[in-house]
């Protein structure tokens, strides 16, 4: 595979095992950085097309590396994935709030970093957003701002509409509650995490049996199931 993938990680033998699994997963060109100061160089240099980012880094940690990527309009498109340890539930929540795109949790498996490298690039290089989103029994039409589930349409407020949309159209991908909220409200909109809980009640209430797609992540957010 011709993309390029920078791992921004402090542990050389951590970076020369992913870039090994990675090569064996068809990823040829993988580069690596140890430290956030580093990392950001090369990121300017290469304009990777998808970085591997660890939190805890010397110098500029991960989280500020994160932030000025995102805030640095050539390279803002560029997919985040944060590697996190256990247990470190905040760090994961602020990175996803300053722009990470997802996060994996160490130790972890070469074929499910693969596996949510894939996901990413795929949603990169989809240059527009579909007018149809079908998964499963779901269908949802963007163009007519219809929702259909097993043929029948779904009864949905504006709000709600937006949010399984956001939800559909990434399945897999995790959601913080003030994501949900700027996609949904705009970023200027105050709300507190306990309303979108039960704006999240009100939705999986509507879409009945298949509400258990819609996964709460604990101490994060919310996630529509792949298949």
């Amino acid at each position: 595979m011709s993309q390029k993938i920078l791992m921004i990680e402090d542990d050389a033998s951590i970076c020369d095992m992913t870039k090994m699994n990675l090569n064996m997963n068809g990823y040829s060109q993988v580069f690596c950085a140890t430290s956030g100061e580093e990392g950001l160089e090369l990121a300017a240099r290469l304009h990777p097309d998808l970085i591997l980012l660890d939190i805890m880094l010397p110098g500029i940690d991960g989280l500020t590396v994160c932030r000025n990527l995102k805030n640095t309009p050539s390279l803002s498109d560029i997919p985040i994935i944060i590697l996190t340890a256990k247990g470190e539930e905040n760090d994961i929540v602020l990175g996803l709030e300053i722009g990470a795109d997802d996060y994996i949790t160490k130790p972890y498996s070469s074929k499910v970093l693969a596996a949510r490298i894939a996901v990413q690039l795929r949603r990169k290089t989809a240059m527009a957003g579909p007018t149809e989103i079908r998964l499963g029994e779901l269908t949802i039409n963007t163009d007519s701002h219809r929702a259909l589930l097993d043929n029948l349409p779904l009864v949905l407020t504006a709000d709600e509409f937006k949010t399984l949309t956001l939800l559909a159209s990434n399945p897999g991908r995790v959601f913080t509650r003030n994501q949900i909220i700027r996609e949904v409200k705009g970023g200027n909109y105050t709300v507190t995490a306990r309303a979108i809980d039960m704006h999240m009640v009100n939705l999986r209430r509507k879409l009945g049996k298949w509400a258990n797609r819609i996964e709460t992540v604990r101490g994060v957010g919310y996630r529509i199931a792949g298949e």
